[in-house]
């Protein structure tokens, strides 16, 4: 493609690369000029205009834009008709945005004339939210040059995994000092979470902060109705031998992790039952504010693994809130921390 500033005589057949007022004229960004056009813009005065011209071999922008969405677009995911050199993907239904970020990489380090910029991978989105866009910044690029991009970034980088797990049974562990609102409060606030994502809760269950009294409750469970097991502990997990852990391992399941570098959530398990997910909930998921438990709990409810290199991984970007102050995050009951 030809760009720059030429006499307005011969910029017919080209493209004004910006708009151009000439007393009551306007001739905007983009138009192709025509033999009237630039004799219009000479009787005013415009003696040169900044123009591109397509060369042979050239592909238009809206064309590149929506040939490369096309190649990312993959499962749950629509792509819309491209204008001015942009075409943006959509999420198709609500669930978890899975990314190839090493092709979204790829891609963009081709060539500084194609873009592709998206939400961050892993993201909740509901249907018709717009998860991507794809953006051509000259007005043509060589078919040669979005080959190359195409190649790179190979097909399917972007797709929503639904949400498919709509049950959640939750076991709320009790100590003398944790008020029964406390847990009611809680159990409100998990509820509004799960709204955008169809699940509900059906099952509420509420025992001793023990092991056995836990562990019992848990095997009953598994299996069963729920397809997602929660359990908000009267007091944080300490450590992997704690009463949470310990009731998994004992109601016959296992630990995939303890710990996350989230903050808040740095306190939250991993683990299963009888092929049922379960999550040990950190103190901060009794607040509403976004925290590590959200992450997890999307990711599961679409049945997304979430493996201990997944959560390792979370450091970077984990940080959620700063805390100036905090309370000691080992008491028990309603002064439980943020972890």
């Amino acid at each position: 493609m030809k760009f720059g500033q030429v006499p307005v005589e011969e910029a017919v057949g080209a493209l004004a690369a910006h708009s151009v007022r000439a007393g009551e004229m306007v001739v905007r960004k983009g138009t192709l000029i025509t033999a009237d056009i630039a004799t219009r813009l000479k009787q005013e005065g415009v003696d040169t205009v900044i123009a591109a011209r397509f060369e042979p071999g050239d592909i238009a922008e809206d064309e590149a834009a929506f040939q490369l969405a096309k190649i990312l677009a993959g499962e749950n995911i629509a792509v819309e008709k491209p204008f001015t050199g942009r075409s943006n993907l959509y999420a198709e239904t609500a669930g978890v945005l899975i990314i190839d970020v090493d092709e979204i990489d790829r891609l963009n380090a081709v060539d500084e004339t194609m873009t592709a910029a998206t939400l961050p991978a892993y993201k909740p989105v509901v249907a018709g939210e717009m998860v991507g866009t794809i953006k051509i910044i000259p007005y043509a690029i060589p078919e040669i040059l979005l080959q190359q991009g195409i190649e790179s970034a190979g097909r399917s980088a972007l797709q929503v995994a639904p949400y498919t797990r709509r049950t959640v049974g939750v076991v709320s562990t009790t100590l003398p000092g944790l008020k029964p609102s406390v847990i009611d409060k809680t159990l409100a606030v998990l509820g509004r979470r799960l709204e955008p994502t169809g699940a509900r809760i059906v099952q509420d269950c509420r025992v001793p902060h023990e092991a056995s009294a836990l562990s019992r409750e848990l095997a009953s469970q598994a299996g069963g109705d729920a397809e997602l097991l929660v359990i908000f502990g009267a007091s944080a997990i300490a450590d992997r031998r704690d009463v949470i852990p310990s009731a998994i391992e004992m109601a016959g399941g296992r630990v995939e992790h303890f710990g996350m570098p989230v903050d808040p959530g740095n306190l939250l398990l991993v683990g299963s039952i009888a092929g049922t997910p379960v999550i040990g909930a950190p103190g901060c998921a009794r607040s509403p504010k976004e925290n590590g438990f959200d992450w997890i709990l999307h990711r599961l409810l679409a049945d997304v693994p979430v493996t201990r290199a997944d959560i390792m991984s979370l450091g970077v970007g984990g940080l959620l809130m700063e805390i100036v102050s905090r309370p000691q995050p080992r008491g028990g009951g309603e002064s439980e921390g943020e972890e």
